[in-house]
């Protein structure tokens, strides 16, 4: 899921990255807007709100709208920098430490951080958090798995369903676009999940929601360790 990069990449690896990851950043997604009345996951809405306050001459405001905005952008740079820089050392494990930095802002939130932080700098955390996400799947996929927003992927989604009309079911990019249709989906009904499981959450556990979204990423590295080590001993044995 993690590990395998270009032509050892498949459908399947996409498709279970996509689905954890998207269901990570709907949590993020609603826990934000619930608790700190920010989005947290895309700077497309950050924009808009910077570009209103600096018109109206609210600077100050217009100042933090750009400090939500250089976050997501930052944890998008350092999530790659930690990529290239681990890959040449130790390439099993250059995924793993975006992943674990993710973690660890998630549970500094999620353990009252934000009782010492104003909303706004824990706005910045979980933005940079989701840079390093998004970043983190786009280098794995080679720009095939977006988890943070949707815009996107509404916009290519529609142009793939166009294109199902002028494709046979006997040839073989149909079966690619319909792979690559039912990869958008699942991102978006996973996202969706989220959203949906951390408005309820949310009521009672507060920020502690932000546990469920760590306990599907420690899931999610420790399934693709214990199914590479599975396969190696397999193909060490079968030798």
């Amino acid at each position: 899921m993690f590990r395998h990069k270009g032509k050892n990449r498949t459908f399947s690896h996409n498709l279970r990255l996509a689905s954890m990851l998207s269901l990570v950043a709907g949590i993020v997604n609603v826990t934000g807007v619930m608790g700190l009345k920010v989005l947290t996951t895309n700077v497309t809405g950050h924009f808009a709100y910077f570009a209103e306050e600096m018109v109206i001459q609210h600077y100050s405001v217009a100042i933090i709208f750009s400090l939500y905005i250089l976050s997501f952008l930052l944890g998008a740079f350092f999530s790659n920098l930690l990529i290239e820089i681990f890959i040449r050392k130790r390439a099993f494990i250059s995924y793993a430490i975006p992943i674990s930095v993710e973690i660890l802002l998630l549970l500094t939130i999620s353990l009252g951080a934000n009782n010492y932080f104003n909303n706004s700098v824990s706005a910045c955390i979980l933005l940079f958090a989701m840079g390093l996400q998004n970043a983190l799947v786009t280098k794995i996929s080679n720009s095939v798995v977006r988890t943070t927003h949707l815009t996107g992927l509404f916009t290519d989604l529609g142009i793939e369903l166009s294109q199902l009309i002028f494709y046979k079911r006997n040839e073989s990019n149909f079966r690619k676009l319909l792979q690559s249709i039912n990869l958008k989906l699942a991102i978006i009904l996973c996202f969706f999940m989220g959203c949906l499981l951390s408005g309820v959450l949310y009521k009672t556990m507060h920020f502690h929601t932000l546990f469920i979204a760590v306990v599907i990423l420690l899931f999610a590295l420790f399934f693709d360790s214990a199914r590479s080590r599975y396969y190696h001993l397999k193909r060490k044995l079968t030798h």
